[in-house]
């Protein structure tokens, strides 16, 4: 299964966003990375290097490869609607992404994780594609053998809510009530930048 496995700070630095999450080493060097460091010349960016950079953002932050994103900017643009909210929407209905919002993982590569090790089961049927795409009304449960996992508990206890998902800690399983609105997806993203490169 092909997915970044380089250093994780190096490319926060390079957006100057702690796009996987809290990171001190980040708070430390917020700047971008490479020998001369700080003192590096800061040259303007260009429309397309913004763009870019967009782009790459989006996919580090999601983990997603080159050809996956490049089919769901395809489905996004033939979808009804505004083609980078839809993006957005297909890219936060990924099952890795959903146990990552409903707490069961501190980031999106431990929820990666908890799919592919078949520990989490979509309408009580095992699931291990971290891309399975959600629909509205399906159940996310953890499989009863792994409730008691370590990783899962601690997870847990600093949980963010989301309009919506339901969650049900007493079954440790939750609903995804809907494809949320743009207004609820709280990531840092200019998907207009993502459409114009794309349109080019």
């Amino acid at each position: 299964m092909a997915r970044y496995r380089g250093p994780k700070t190096k490319i926060a630095r390079k957006f100057g966003e702690a796009i996987y999450g809290a990171d001190k080493y980040l708070e430390k060097k917020n700047y971008l990375p490479g020998m001369h460091g700080n003192g590096r010349r800061r040259r303007k960016l260009s429309e397309y290097a913004l763009q870019l950079k967009e782009k790459q953002k989006v996919k580090y932050t999601y983990g997603v490869l080159e050809k996956q994103f490049s089919n769901l900017f395809k489905k996004a643009s033939s979808s009804k609607g505004i083609t980078g909210e839809v993006l957005l929407q297909l890219l936060e209905s990924r099952l890795d992404n959903v146990v990552y919002r409903l707490g069961l993982a501190p980031s999106r590569d431990g929820a990666r994780q908890l799919v592919s090790h078949r520990h989490i089961s979509v309408n009580g049927s095992n699931v291990n594609i971290p891309s399975y795409t959600l629909k509205a009304g399906d159940i996310i449960s953890v499989r009863e053998k792994s409730k008691s996992l370590e990783s899962i508990t601690n997870s847990l206890t600093s949980r963010a809510n989301y309009a919506w998902l339901e969650w049900d800690s007493s079954l440790k399983s939750g609903k995804f009530m809907n494809i949320p609105e743009r207004s609820e997806i709280p990531e840092n993203i200019k998907e207009q930048l993502i459409v114009e490169l794309y349109s080019k």
